[in-house]
């Protein structure tokens, strides 16, 4: 009785419903659309109700037609990329529209939601943003739009290569930027095992870009960890709204003279496709696939500074050469230690050891453009449903894949080949609420460690202990016989160097074949992730229950599952069983209200945040926006916060010029750090600072050295004293050996301790004076954070001139950064200190992550100006001005890593393509001023080489250019371009690759082309 009431109760509800919808389902709407001045009609025009997900397009003759299931009143919005976006207010009865749309020639009118979550003008918006639409993509002279970005204000970019460019803003940059935050609708667009965005190597195609907003700045408060110094919104086409057929070809020519071979084509392709079925249920499809040869790194520099640029070490080149591009140099010890050893095991004389000088010597290494794969390629799918469950509320379901070849910069250049990354999606969105789940899947491929790889081929042709003592061997045997130091060491190396297969040979190919595929646990460079994310999150917006303020709150949470086999991480020691698990989560809330008529606006933004690992951070942002008239002033309070990456964490990898390990105490004790010694400290003018201050340095010395010389006079007289017994000169009475050997001793110990003494402790006081340097003390790994200040002005003068500028200031605190310790594994001699080892190559180098103590601030500002000019001209220009006021180096960050040019600024002049115009063009100029690069990957591998004391970035000015065509009968825009037209080429990042000239042609077709 019960169920049969229960169903009864369901079926009415059901026929309620169904009923309901119906008659809902009575307001039809339809209309046509076309241009103000031609009077054509416009296709793919977005007809939308407005705070409602339903809605349809034009078609190809400009006409619409779809259902509400929602009575009037509502607002019908008309929108489309190059057009005045209009307002209908419909209130009952009329169902047909003819509808006119006007170009849309004033600036400043674009949409964002990126700086609060919910739309709103970008005049009014409280931080900065800056964001490039459909029309921006299609004006660009860059090869792709990601590239375009560079031409924003206060973007910088480092490219790594054809497929890498990392974006950077507001300072710190680097080449894999875990300070900004990439999210590709809605997902965050890391690769989590790498810690950063790669790019636009998987996620969207240029065709299914709808617009990309860039925030610089702070943005943890609504977005979370880690948009510490900005953040990247990617945002794709609704298949609803942008439906039919589009495809694109480009190919052209890249130059650039240093490479291989200086020209070289390439070829872009894209698809895609989109289709909507009664305006419910929509699906789109892309592909895309690049395929260059990519830019080389031909930086032959001696990152121990001095001598020629050369790696094949010929004369003039220091004999500790280690070259920015130059891989397996990094290897290196003191050849009058090998003397030592060697003439101990009775391999050389003793009096040759006198012949070798106390010198770090390299081995020969292989050059990057013969170790790594230059042959990119990118393959990019997909795929997307989209299903309207009623008026209010769409549900999604997508993924999307890449797989690729290209090269990046890190601690070293590591080679993604076949590196894949999926992120699959779920979500739920309507007009005041959005829930996403999603996941991103990280597959290396075959990919490696370059400098890691050389090592340890160099290693197998002759094992690093066989090199050294040959060239040592030769180098005691060529100044023996008269040559000067300099010919002793070209000899020498020829003579290790012997059975070293040439790059280009069968016998080098297996080789490198062998290395680069075995992974790093096993002795090879390949690295094995297989690193996932797994995120969840949902905000709501209270619009619709609360009317006196703006509210708005949200949560998230997060797991990363590291697991590399051991090769990147930490996953396989500490009792684990190749995953390790991190947990983070997160929530906000944010209020806004509009005071004295709208002309100010005020709002405020409180999160928090916590992983496991780490206290939970609070991040506040308060903002105030004046409006009056068309003149917009903002200012802004934002804090920001970033949770020390997974690589920052557990990273365990060996790398040519050492270890890195992660920041946590399990790597503390592993490592024995605590016997360890700063790098810094080894300088030699510290070494003899130490020295100077400490008696009993030279008094240790003095010791040892007398010990050692009256050990070696009493085993010389003992050998006379032998030789006298055994030719009958001294009874061989033990008693009488023993009163001749004391005898000698006697006579020969005062002059022997007078002539080796003073020279033995200079030898030997550096060795007793490491051990009384200081200990590494470790210090708990802390988030790194940002207090930032900004003031803002926007406005449109006359309807032609949009003016955009501000200025900021920035505070951050346990900055993170890296320190290098260096942990003696055996004493130089017997005797002697185990500290003593260090200035023989008896060491392991441990790079970590550690925060600084100090506080430190930026500061800058950023012009920008454009100018709407008759018949779709124009003309603009920003200014960007980047800043780092007062680093103080800590006892453990000895280097900022601030990497941003001064000044940079873009000029442009073009003429967009219109409906009464068919051509269009545009010229991009670019400058930024020379910089200084700071990073780990260009660190020498000499203990006493000054820091960055060569590795400038050059000034760049760069010209770039297109010119286009519409096609109208074929539905199409050709495009010819050319990027770096003065032909020289340039770096973005010391040791990252040279980078010339592209020259292209594209041609790109939309069956709903305007």
């Amino acid at each position: 009785m019960n169920n049969n009431f229960t169903g009864k109760k369901m079926c009415w509800v059901l026929l309620m419903t169904l009923f309901s919808t119906c008659a809902f389902a009575q307001t039809k709407l339809g209309g046509q659309v076309t241009e103000t001045s031609s009077n054509e009609p416009l296709a793919g025009v977005s007809i939308q109700i407005k705070g409602k997900v339903i809605g349809t397009i034009t078609d190809a003759k400009g006409n619409f037609s779809f259902s509400v299931n929602s009575p009037p009143p509502f607002t019908l919005v008309i929108s489309s990329v190059g057009f005045q976006t209009q307002e209908i207010n419909v209130s009952g009865g009329q169902t047909d529209f003819q509808i006119k749309l006007s170009e849309q020639v004033i600036l400043g009118q674009e949409i964002v939601v990126s700086a609060s979550r919910v739309e709103e003008s970008v005049m009014k918006s409280p931080v900065a943003v800056e964001k490039m639409d459909i029309r921006g993509i299609r004006e660009t002279p860059s090869p792709n739009f990601y590239d375009a970005l560079a031409n924003l204000k206060g973007i910088d970019m480092a490219t790594q290569g054809v497929l890498f460019k990392s974006i950077n803003m507001r300072g710190f940059g680097s080449t894999g930027n875990p300070r900004t935050v990439q999210m590709i609708d809605g997902m965050d667009n890391q690769a989590p095992g790498l810690n950063f965005p790669l790019d636009n190597i998987i996620g969207m195609s240029e065709l299914d870009v709808e617009s990309v907003e860039i925030l610089p700045g702070a943005a943890s408060a609504l977005y979370g960890p880690n948009a510490i110094n900005g953040l990247i919104l990617m945002n794709s086409k609704s298949p609803f709204l942008y439906q039919g057929l589009s495809a694109n070809v480009k190919s052209g020519v890249m130059h650039e003279s240093h490479r291989s071979k200086a020209t070289t084509p390439f070829i872009d392709g894209t698809i895609r496709y989109a289709k909507a079925f009664n305006n419910k249920l929509a699906f789109k499809v892309n592909l895309s696939y690049i395929k260059a040869k990519d830019w080389e790194a031909t930086n032959y520099s001696n990152l121990n500074v001095g001598g020629n640029a050369d790696p094949t070490r010929g004369a003039g080149t220091d004999v500790d050469y280690d070259g920015v591009n130059s891989y397996g140099d990094e290897v290196q010890t003191n050849i009058n230690a090998v003397a030592q050893t060697l003439a101990a095991n009775g391999l050389l004389p003793s009096a040759a050891v006198g012949l070798v000088p106390s010198t770090f010597v390299s081995r020969t290494g292989y050059l990057e453009k013969d170790l790594v794969d230059y042959n990119t390629k990118s393959f990019k799918a997909n795929a997307a449903i989209h299903y309207r469950i009623s008026d209010k509320i769409e549900a999604i379901a997508q993924i999307n894949y890449g797989y690729g070849t290209t090269v990046y910069t890190a601690t070293g250049r590591y080679s993604l080949r076949n590196f894949n990354l999926t992120q699959a999606k779920l979500e739920l969105r309507g007009d005041n609420f959005t829930v996403r789940a999603y996941t991103t899947q990280e597959r290396s491929g075959k990919s490696y460690l370059a400098g890691l790889a050389a090592v340890s081929m160099l290693n197998e042709i002759k094992p690093h202990a066989t090199w050294f003592g040959q060239y040592t061997g030769a180098f005691a045997t060529a100044r023996a016989q008269g040559a000067n130091e300099a010919d002793a060491h070209l000899a020498a190396r020829k003579t290790a160097d012997a059975g070293m297969p040439a790059p280009g040979t069968d016998a080098y190919r297996q080789l490198l074949d062998k290395y680069r595929n075995m992974p790093i646990v096993n002795g090879g460079g390949g690295f094995a992730d297989k690193t996932n994310l797994y995120h969840v999150e949902g905000f709501y917006n209270f619009k619709n229950q609360i009317k006196f303020i703006e509210l708005l709150a949200g949560a998230n949470f997060r797991q990363y599952q590291l697991r590399s086999g051991g090769t990147l991480f930490s996953d396989q020691k500490e009792g684990r069983d190749g995953t390790i698990p991190i947990n983070e989560f997160g929530a906000f809330v944010q209020a806004g209200k509009s005071l004295l008529s709208n002309h100010l606006k005020l709002s405020g933004s409180i999160r928090y945040d916590k992983n496991e690992n780490f206290d939970g951070q609070f991040t506040p942002r308060l903002s105030a926006v004046t409006t009056f008239g068309e003149h917009n002033i903002r200012l802004s309070y934002q804090t920001g916060f970033r949770i020390p990456t997974t690589q920052n964490q557990y990273i365990d990898l060996k790398t040519p010029s050492g270890t890195l390990i992660g920041g946590l105490p399990e790597f503390d004790a592993r490592y024995n750090l605590a016997n360890g010694i700063l790098r810094q400290n080894l300088s030699t003018e510290n070494i003899l600072k130490t020295i100077q201050g400490d008696p009993s340095i030279i008094q240790s010395a003095t010791a040892y050295a007398t010990a050692a010389v009256t050990q070696a006079v009493t085993a010389a007289v003992t050998t006379q004293v032998n030789a006298a017994v055994a030719a009958g000169q001294i009874p061989n009475v033990p008693a009488a050996i023993q009163a001749a050997v004391t005898a000698g001793v006697q006579g020969a110990l005062p002059a022997a301790l007078q002539a080796r003494v003073p020279g033995l402790v200079t030898q030997l006081a550096p060795a007793f004076a490491l051990a009384k340097l200081p200990k590494y003390q470790t210090t708990k790994l802390r988030p790194e954070r940002i207090a930032s200040y900004e003031i803002g002005y926007k406005s449109v003068i006359a309807k032609k001139l949009f003016i955009d500028a501000y200025y900021y200031i920035s505070k951050y605190t346990n900055l993170i950064g890296g320190t290098v310790i260096v942990v003696p594994t055996a004493a130089a001699q017997p005797g002697l200190p185990i500290e003593s080892g260090i200035g023989a190559g008896n060491f392991n180098g441990y790079s970590r992550t550690v925060n600084t103590s100090e506080t430190i601030t930026t500061r800058g500002f950023a012009l920008g100006l454009n100018y709407a000019l008759p018949m779709g001209f124009n003309v603009g220009g920003n200014l960007a001005n980047n800043e780092l006021s007062d680093f103080t180096p800590s006892p453990e960050v000895q280097y900022s890593q601030f990497n941003t040019p001064k000044y940079r600024y873009n000029l442009s002049f073009g003429k967009r393509i219109t409906s009464t115009s068919m051509f269009g063009f545009n010229l991009a100029y670019k400058y930024q001023q020379a910089f200084l690069w700071e990073s780990s990957f260009i660190l020498p591998s000499g203990t006493d080489v000054p820091l960055f004391s060569n590795t400038t970035v050059p000034s760049i000015s760069n010209l770039d250019a297109q010119v286009s065509m519409k096609v109208s009968s074929i539905k199409s825009i050709i495009k010819l371009g050319g990027t770096n037209l003065f032909g020289k080429s340039y770096i973005q990042a010391y040791g990252s690759p040279n980078v010339g000239s592209t020259y292209y042609v594209s041609i790109t077709f939309d069956e709903l082309l305007n």
